[in-house]
């Protein structure tokens, strides 16, 4: 059930622009493919353009995360089902949502807190089925890069110590309301296993932010002060050489590292 005739004024502050292409809509609800049984997870609904087809769904349980008072009152009365919760998804607890069992995580984030926000979610959930998202076409880029290209950075090499992402589709400003002045883009997320992810998210964390802040100097210049013989040898084992750049290593790399460096 849809209200044509609804107007909000889109807030900057809160990064709104709102889908108004029923395609694409259909795409990106499509691509989390909600099934009987599933919990499903939206960020910020703003009008309801994937809320609505979630709605019609075979999926048991739907959540909404918005934090525009207006938008969640509306949210309510169209579709009753849903829960709608109002809250900032910056501050939400994700952990809290594994005690429920395995869930799926869906939206169209805002711009300027996208890639804080998949920071947040691929690291602190644990019975996350599946993501799918439409960010920033250049951050969709970065979260699917591989080593070595320019895209390549800090959110790449943590997202994927996380989760193995996937580049579905490219959205133009056209499809929204109002119109953003870049492209966008659709990003599925699938968890990888527990023994994949790091047993220490806060010492990789740690190595990742080392390495990007001087990315364009060798990964012996930054290192120099953790140097050890065994980190030579780890180098020498990865057939990586001390003087390449960060962006060089692999997710994995990054993690093995990182454990390492912790273990001194």
């Amino acid at each position: 059930m849809r209200d044509d005739t609804f107007r909000h004024r889109a807030k900057k502050s809160l990064g709104q622009n709102f889908l108004i292409d029923g395609n694409v809509s259909r795409r990106i609800v499509d691509a989390i493919a909600p099934g009987p049984g599933d919990t499903i997870i939206e960020i910020g609904p703003g009008q309801g353009a994937l809320t609505g087809l979630l709605s019609e769904s075979a999926a048991s349980r739907l959540m909404a995360i918005e934090l525009d008072e207006t938008l969640a009152d509306r949210l309510t009365d169209l579709f009753p089902r849903i829960e709608v919760v109002r809250a900032d998804a910056l501050d939400f607890p994700w952990e809290s949502l594994d005690v429920a069992g395995p869930y799926k995580i869906i939206g169209n984030l805002p711009y300027n807190v996208a890639s804080k926000l998949i920071w947040d979610i691929v690291s602190k959930t644990r019975n996350l089925e599946r993501a799918v998202f439409m960010v920033q076409h250049e951050v969709a880029m970065r979260l699917t890069a591989e080593p070595g290209c320019k895209a390549y950075g800090g959110l790449t090499a943590w997202v994927r110590n996380f989760a193995d992402t996937r580049y579905l589709f490219k959205v133009p400003p056209t499809v929204f309301r109002p119109r953003p002045k870049v492209d966008s883009a659709v990003v599925a997320f699938t968890p990888r296993p527990a023994g994949e992810r790091p047993a220490s998210p806060e010492a990789l964390a740690r190595l990742i932010k080392m390495l990007f802040q001087m990315r364009r100097k060798q990964l012996s210049t930054i290192l120099k002060p953790l140097w050890t013989l065994e980190i030579d040898s780890w180098f020498d084992q990865q057939s990586i050489s001390p003087s390449a750049r960060p962006e060089t290593l692999t997710p994995g790399q990054f993690r093995a590292l990182s454990a390492l460096i912790r273990e001194k």
